[in-house]
């Protein structure tokens, strides 16, 4: 058990973190999220294991179930011709890409795509791309075309960016002509093709001045939403909206295997608010493709937890990301170079995923960067198995509280910003208190509750 009095010392952290926010905040970008992007969640899209075929007709027979789950934003991985090149298994690694203005023939044509694209807007939702700009596959017209967009050795070959990585070879941004041909080949992905955006594969080993010579252009033609797969503050600075927040999830994982304790997640998230400008939104997850594929599935990583870890992902500050089959159990690791198709199923978490996509909609308190409320912790130290905390507009408070723990906990919370009636989002169970009250949490258990 545990309790939080309204005590001076409280009253000080408080102030004090207040402080920090509003004088130690990095200032906000210049260029701005679209605003259909304040309270939506975003999910990747596995387009070669989604379905038996892989192709983008079957991939849309499905996307009445992606809205019925709630889904915002479409994120698909690349959907560029392959190269043969230097291939890694049969079907090659989807970022090495052979052309940027192309689409892989195994998914379809460009007419499907399109097509695609428009059905998805009809729907509501968004779609974005991932774009590779740091490399390309060996066989990519341009390194016969423009050999000078590629870095090469003291003997002039080209080379991989990454030793491992022996698929592809490294572009050359001090060339300011592959500046403009690549931001030409995405404006054509958006102006031609319709798409909303992109999701840029290890975007800071691009330098981010191409990135902020890039968003102007491609603002011009539509309000673009962009993701970095980076963590660095200074590449939301006039170039993305969203960065990874890998931290984040390094941090549950570590819970998970008792290497750190259950506070040292709200500490994160304390953290970074005052490292990231208040406008920045921090993509939040328990696994992707990278993650699924090479690290283990949530559930191997999570176990009975796993529940737990997606509600203080969807909940936190940031935008809630769900991976392809994370719906149906995630139930094996993807094989990356090889036909591996998603083993779909009937599972719990969809129901889960769909209540906290939905929570997060209508509740401002939980919209995305500086659209969403204020975060605080109720109570937590090291020695508590419990993470409570809440997230509060002038209107809405929700009181998040989990138990990261196989054992019973109970917890005694007293905070004014609680008090009144509150009903439990999942449960419907309400509770009435006047500052105070007693949380009974069993293992893995969390509880969801909304004051307003």
């Amino acid at each position: 058990m545990f309790i939080n009095s309204k005590s001076i010392t409280l009253s000080i952290i408080m102030s004090l973190l207040l402080f920090t926010r509003l004088f130690a905040q990095p200032a906000e970008s210049n260029i701005k999220a679209p605003e259909w992007s304040k309270n939506l969640s975003i999910y990747e899209v596995n387009l070669r294991q989604y379905t038996q075929s892989g192709t983008i007709n079957e991939f849309m027979t499905k996307l009445p179930k992606l809205k019925e789950m709630g889904v915002g934003i479409l994120w698909f991985m690349p959907v560029h011709p392959i190269g043969e090149k230097n291939r890694k298994g049969t079907m090659g690694s989807y970022y090495a890409v052979k052309d940027y203005y192309g689409l892989a023939p195994e998914y379809g044509t460009k007419e499907d795509f399109k097509k695609m694209v428009q059905t998805i807007h009809q729907m509501g939702m968004y779609v974005i791309i991932d774009w590779v700009a740091n490399h390309t596959s060996w066989d990519n017209q341009l390194a016969v075309e423009h050999p000078e967009f590629y870095t090469k050795d003291s003997a002039g070959n080209f080379i991989p960016p990454v030793a491992d990585w022996a698929d592809v070879i490294k572009l050359n941004f001090e060339n300011k002509e592959l500046w403009n041909y690549m931001s030409g080949a995405m404006e054509y992905w958006v102006k031609d093709m319709g798409i909303d955006g992109f999701r840029c594969d290890v975007a800071g080993m691009v330098p981010t001045p191409f990135w902020q010579f890039l968003r102007p252009r491609l603002e011009k033609i539509k309000p673009v939403f962009m993701l970095a797969e980076w963590e660095t503050v200074e590449i939301h600075n006039n170039a993305f909206d969203m960065t990874y927040g890998w931290d984040f999830m390094h941090t549950m994982i570590a819970v998970a295997k008792g290497e750190k304790k259950p506070f040292d997640i709200l500490k994160q998230i304390q953290k970074e608010s005052t490292i990231y400008p208040v406008d920045a939104y921090r993509m939040r997850f328990t696994t992707n493709h990278d993650e699924n594929s090479w690290n283990g599935t949530s559930q191997e990583r999570f176990g009975k937890a796993a529940g737990c870890y997606n509600v203080l992902s969807a909940t936190v500050p940031g935008m809630f990301l769900v991976y392809s089959g994370q719906e149906a159990g995630e139930t094996k690791r993807l094989n990356f170079f090889e036909k591996d198709p998603i083993e779909w199923k009937e599972h719990p978490d969809f129901t889960l995923f769909q209540k906290l996509i939905q929570l997060k909609k209508e509740t401002p308190a939980l919209w995305n960067g500086k659209h969403g409320g204020e975060f605080d912790v109720l109570y937590g130290d090291s020695t508590s198995s419990v993470v409570t905390f809440i997230r509060y507009t002038k209107e809405k408070s929700v009181i998040v509280c989990v138990n990261l723990s196989d054992k019973d906990q109970q917890a005694i919370i007293g905070d004014r910003r609680i008090k009144g009636n509150l009903k439990e989002w999942f449960t419907g169970a309400r509770k009435s208190n006047k500052g105070m009250i007693e949380f009974r949490l069993k293992p893995f258990e969390y509880q969801v509750w909304i004051k307003g």
